[in-house]
């Protein structure tokens, strides 16, 4: 190294550029699932594929979870910077693809392609936070992150109505390419110099395994309703993922570099860190999934109204993400931040458990505020907690773990509500006159009851969902009591890699 490299100091604008790009790629990816959901109805209708429509989510987050331990450990093998840039392309290559789509299997292929290259990014970006800013700093950056999912969240379907009824669907995939295009270019400049880790064999069968599993897990949480949770192809499925999960502990011990190293999965803090995490995304996607279809079936509002009925649970979200983040910079008080926020978290759902069609838009409100301060105080803070225990060598393969958890937590959440909304709704409308197409399981058909009839869905559903929310709440109960005996780790002295600056003529020479 020169001397005129070791004696440049790492600069704010570096680290501002490094992190715009990051947040860039996290808004992609989390606007694709939200915009995309609300552009379904009309890309079946177009594209002829009402029976096979469900793969359209279904493919990407199947991919994006399988690949995310991979795209892990690969960055620490041969640097985050490189691959975080060709994820990044695979995700707008596919965008493309997705927008041009014919048919219903190009669409669900591309969205396979999609979910490879967006499982890499969110699990990169995470990773590169560690290697940008300071150990002290990482729970106060992570948080924008956070914040940018709670955005969203709200902004997404928002996005991909207005893309859908005023230009096309196929806007909801294309509108990654500017803003893609312009993370790139960003972060090939402003992120850290790739590094390589240790030279070692890739965990070939290791990865595959644990695709696998992942595999096996959002197949069995997407479709166990749908087919049936007692259907031949669902007992398989389960089988055959706790067989392939038995199996990857001896796989593991033996590889020479491990995709989910043995040592980093007997860690306490890594353990139950992102048990914490899959309970928290759990119980906060089983919200920003369902509420808005609430708020617009019992309550009467527009898509567009029902997200502006959310902001106070953005609000939460997004200003509780911040403070966490700050006091996250204290490592004594990570397992109390986790504890505030999933104490809230409980609150809110069991308020949500009280709501109805009589509660008013103010109390609605509050109880959205405070179901947003405690989704917005953990998952971050989950992360930064693991990241703070291991070395910088092995930060993408812990933030993949915490990923992927997190991610089968998403799936579960909404899997798991949905079946109990289904059910309850079902089992309160089985008594009525079908009517112009009224189908229980579908609660959106509704409208299609005669007036008197109509009252008596309504109050299904609203009980239906109030329900759920009531059965959901003893998940976040399992991750109080984890925290309680988390020890989070002090935050290690290593010196993270931080974008260097433009090189100056006198570095230059010196080189």
């Amino acid at each position: 190294m020169s001397k005129a490299q070791q004696s440049a100091s790492p600069k704010a604008g570096g680290v501002a550029a490094a992190m715009s790009a990051l947040i860039l790629a996290v808004l992609l990816a989390a606007l694709d699932q939200t915009i995309v959901s609300t552009a379904l109805p009309r890309i079946a209708e177009d594209l002829n594929g009402f029976d096979d429509i469900a793969w359209v989510s279904a493919a990407y987050l199947l991919a994006s979870t399988a690949v995310t331990p991979l795209w892990g450990k690969l960055g620490d093998m041969f640097g985050r910077k490189r691959l975080y840039l060709a994820s990044t392309s695979i995700f707008l290559i596919a965008s493309v693809v997705c927008g041009l789509a014919r048919n219903l299997p190009e669409l669900i292929g591309a969205r396979v392609l999609q979910g490879v290259g967006g499982g890499g990014m969110i699990v990169l970006t995470f990773a590169l936070v560690g290697d940008i800013v300071a150990p002290s700093e990482r729970g106060r950056y992570q948080g924008m992150f956070g914040s940018v999912y709670g955005v969203a969240s709200i902004v997404g379907p928002l996005l991909g109505g207005v893309f859908t009824d005023q230009l096309s669907w196929r806007w909801a995939f294309l509108v990654n390419l500017p803003v893609g295009i312009i993370a790139l270019a960003i972060a090939a400049r402003a992120l850290p110099a790739a590094s390589r880790g240790a030279k070692a064999r890739i965990d070939y069968l290791g990865a595959t395994i644990l695709a696998a599993i992942a595999t096996g897990l959002v197949l069995i949480t997407s479709f166990g309703e749908r087919w049936g949770w007692g259907s031949p192809a669902i007992v398989g499925l389960i089988i055959a993922t706790v067989a392939l999960t038995v199996a990857l502990v001896p796989v593991e011990r033996r590889a020479a570099a491990p995709v989910l190293p043995p040592a980093m999965l007997a860690s306490r803090t890594v353990v139950f860190s992102s048990l914490i995490g899959f309970f928290a995304n759990a119980a906060m996607f089983s919200v920003l999934v369902y509420l808005p279809t609430y708020l617009q079936i019992v309550h009467g509002v527009s898509a567009t109204l029902s997200g502006i009925h959310m902001l106070p649970l953005v609000a939460g979200l997004v200003v509780s993400q911040s403070l966490a983040g700050r006091w996250a910079a204290h490592v004594d008080r990570l397992r109390a931040i986790l504890l505030v926020g999933l104490l809230a978290n409980l609150a809110g759902l069991l308020l949500l458990g009280t709501i109805g069609a009589a509660t008013n838009t103010l109390v609605l409100s509050v109880y959205f505020l405070i179901t947003g301060v405690g989704i917005g105080m953990v998952p971050m803070v989950v992360l930064t907690t693991v990241q703070n225990s291991v070395p910088t060598a092995d930060l993408g393969a812990a933030s993949a773990v915490v990923t992927f958890a997190r991610s089968i937590g998403a799936a579960f959440g909404v899997a798991v509500f949905g079946t109990l909304l289904n059910t309850g709704f079902a089992d309160r409308t089985h008594g009525l006159a079908t009517a112009g197409g009224f189908d229980a399981a579908r609660p959106d058909t509704i409208g299609r009851l005669p007036a008197d009839l109509r009252d008596t869905a309504l109050d299904a559903f609203d009980h239906a969902t109030a329900t759920g929310y009531l059965w959901i709440a003893p998940t976040l109960a399992v991750g109080i009591l984890l925290a309680l005996f988390l020890k989070p780790a002090r935050k290690t002295a290593e010196t993270p890699r931080t974008p260097e600056p433009a090189p100056a003529k006198d570095a230059v020479a010196a080189a």
